[in-house]
Parts: C-alpha cells; structure tokens; sequence
C-alpha cells in the first residue's frame, strides 16, 4: 500500500519518496515494524487472553525434573506471529508480486488450520485437538495449490545459470537472455549442475516435462507438511521454535536476496530468479515477529505460539524455500524440525515393530528429542525398555536445551549458506 502511494508521490519530486524503491529500506523498515507490532499487540493481546481465562492446558510441573509450573499461561500466541507478518507486509511490500500473494496466501490458510487445533484444544476441552487426518489434508491442500501456482502462473520465470566458461582464467557463470519456466533447483555443494525434474522423470519420453511438474508439485507438497510438522514438533519449550525459526528466517532471506540479484546470482552459480526480491521484505517481517514473539515467549513463557504459529511458521520457511529452488536446502536449514520429526518416527516405528515381539522397547527417554534431554530416568515407564537410557547422563533445564538447539540451529544456517560458496 505505502510502497505504492510513495512510488505515486515520486514523480512530483517529493523528497524521500524514492526510497521506498529499494529493497534494502523497506525490508529493514519491515523488520523493526513487524517487530514493534509484536511486541506491542502481544502485550494487549496477552492481557485479553487472561481476562478472558483462555489458557493453554496446565503442564504437570511433575514432568519437569525441575519442577518448573507452568500455570494460567495463555495460547494461540500464533495470531500475534500472523499479524506481525501480515500489516507490514500489505503496507510495505509490492501486493502485486505472485510470490507475496502465496506467502499471504500460507500463512492465513496455515494460520487458520491451526487455529481450529488450538480452539478444539481450548473451548472444546478435548487435547488432541483437531484430528491428524484433517491437519494432513490442509497441509497437504496448501502445498498442492503453491506447487500448481507456481506450475502455471506465468509471472513464475526464473533465467538459468546454462554456461559456465574460462575467460581469462576467471570463471564466468552466464544466464539466459529471457526469462522461461524453469524445473531446475539448485543441488548444495555440487558446482556447476542443477537438479532437473523433468530429467528425472525422463524415462517417461515425450511425457517427461508434464511429469516433471507433477514431480515438483509433489516436493513441494512434501516440503510444506513436512517443516509445518517439524516446526509443531519443535515447539515445545519456551522460545524453542521462535528463535529457531527467527535464526531460519535470516539465512533464508541472504538466500532470497542473492537469487534475486542477478550479479551475486552469477557469482554463486545460482538461477536467477526476477522478482524473488519481494520475499527479502516478507521474510524481514517474519524475523521481526519472532524476535517480538521473543519477548514474551523466551522462559519464563508469559504466553505460547500453540498450533497457529507453529503450523504457520513451518508453511511459511517450506513455500519460501520452493519459491527461490532452494528446497534441497531444506533438511540442511531445517536440520532441528527434521531430526525433531525423526526422532518421533524412529521412536513410534521401532515400539511398533518391538511390540509385535512381545517386548516393550524405546529408544529415547522421550521424543521430541528436545524432551529426551530434560527427562529423568525416574520418570521413565518402568515397564519398558530405553536403547538410550543413559544418554544423556543428567537433565537440562530447558533454558538451556533451547539455547543450545539455537545454537546447532546457527550452525546450520551458516552450513546452508556456505553450500552456495561451495558451488
């Protein structure tokens, strides 16, 4: 909206009017004011949730080795994420840019979905929430209609990196003239190649593009349920998802910036991709919102993201990756949400299969791994057996499991980054 009005304003000379122009001052601009957002509406709304006594269900401080209570403590802390997200980006960033209405587009629909989780959860009084089945199909739904977009709208080009040659002993990575639809995505650490869809699917023939496109729209379908799950299971300590989401966020806007500056494009070796820039604002309003949800969710927790946010959050980090062909990022990115996920599987899968034998074996103390951390081997069901019981020796309180996973979630980032220099 203002981006418009001050590019409007820019033709009669109003001075400043020009700045709203570059990419670097609107996307700071958001970050402070998505931020400020936050952290204000998160007071006001933190207030009406107690007034109201809507509470996140009490957690027994008898789980807790150190018998932290977490009591009164009001949920759906999403909603403040969401409109930190949103009234900057309607106000600051180009409304008519494809990627921005997707963006938009995930993070109400997600939003959405889980706020009926958390509203089953609280007014319902039933803690499953709303039934996985239904959480799948409007994941999976969001994922569908990403992919198909970004299949047949034609704003969705990106102008290939096609010729690597030697001049004068410097390499030089040249792009195509035009713009076309493209199946490539880029592959870490491997210089000078891109991954093709269509080439996978190649033994289909004449067949082979079409395919490749039902291929992409599957990966991204993958990509979306599969950090949304992760971010849910991540949250689940004070300030746990947030910060590693925030750390995410950061790493995936350089990347978004890079693939839409044609020079660092042909540096890193990286498609070219016109009007990704747009998304360096969006993702600047996701950092902001997490840094203020910070504020108030960092331990002791005044209030908790629930279902809405994590949900959220997860959609938001998956469709970005897709956009910008950096989703075989993603496990390395989101390397925390995917061992979280693991962990579950490998635990449920492997009691299953012990099960049927008659024995009654785990491998972690607890899963979501980050609880395998805080969990005393008294707490344990005594009537199972635990691969790694010892592991580790002693609990952490879980200020400390959260800074640590933060700091693994930097490490990464840095990681994921670094692959584009290793090209």
């Amino acid at each position: 909206m203002l981006y418009y009005i001050f590019r409007f304003l820019e033709q009669y000379d109003i001075p400043g009017a020009h700045m709203w122009s570059y990419i670097s001052f609107r996307a700071l601009l958001t970050l402070i004011l998505a931020l400020l957002i936050s952290a204000w509406f998160g007071e006001k709304f933190i207030r009406w949730m107690k007034r109201k006594k809507i509470f996140e269900t009490e957690r027994d401080p008898a789980i807790d080795p150190f018998g932290v209570e977490k009591k009164g403590v009001p949920t759906m802390g999403g909603i403040i994420i969401i409109v930190s997200i949103l009234i900057p980006v309607i106000l600051l960033c180009r409304m008519r840019n494809i990627y921005i209405i997707l963006m938009i587009i995930t993070t109400v629909w997600l939003g959405f979905l889980g706020f009926l989780d958390d509203y089953i959860k609280i007014f319902k009084r039933n803690k499953d929430g709303l039934k996985g089945k239904y959480k799948i199909v409007g994941q999976v739904s969001i994922g569908f209609i990403v992919g198909l977009t970004l299949w047949l709208s034609p704003d969705v080009v990106v102008r290939e990196n096609i010729n690597v040659s030697q001049q004068n002993q410097e390499i030089v990575v040249k792009h195509k003239k035009e713009a076309v639809k493209s199946l490539q995505t880029t592959i870490p650490f491997i210089k000078n190649h891109n991954l093709n869809y269509s080439d996978v699917m190649g033994f289909l023939g004449q067949y082979k593009v079409a395919a490749g496109w039902m291929l992409f729209v599957f990966v991204t379908i993958f990509a979306v349920t599969g950090v949304s799950n992760g971010a849910n299971l991540n949250d689940g300590m004070d300030g746990m998802c947030a910060g590693n989401s925030a750390i995410v966020g950061v790493a995936l806007g350089i990347l978004a910036y890079v693939s839409s500056h044609i020079g660092y494009a042909s540096y890193f070796d990286i498609m070219y991709i016109p009007h990704s820039e747009e998304l360096v604002v969006f993702l600047c309003a996701f950092v902001g919102a997490m840094i203020g949800f910070l504020w108030y969710n960092a331990f002791p927790a005044q209030v908790f993201m629930g279902d809405t946010g994590s949900l959220t959050i997860g959609g938001i980090i998956g469709v970005c990756a897709v956009i910008i062909h950096k989703e075989l990022l993603l496990p390395i990115l989101c390397g925390i949400f995917f061992v979280e996920s693991l962990s579950v599987i490998i635990q449920t899968q492997w009691f299953k299969i012990q099960k049927r034998k008659g024995k009654r074996v785990r491998v972690f103390r607890a899963t979501p791994i980050h609880d395998n951390f805080r969990k005393l081997d008294s707490q344990l069901d005594a009537t199972s057996t635990y691969i790694l019981k010892g592991w580790p020796r002693r609990p952490f309180h879980e200020s400390k499991i959260t800074i640590r996973f933060w700091i693994t979630s930097i490490i990464l980032a840095a990681l994921a980054i670094i692959t584009l220099k290793m090209r």
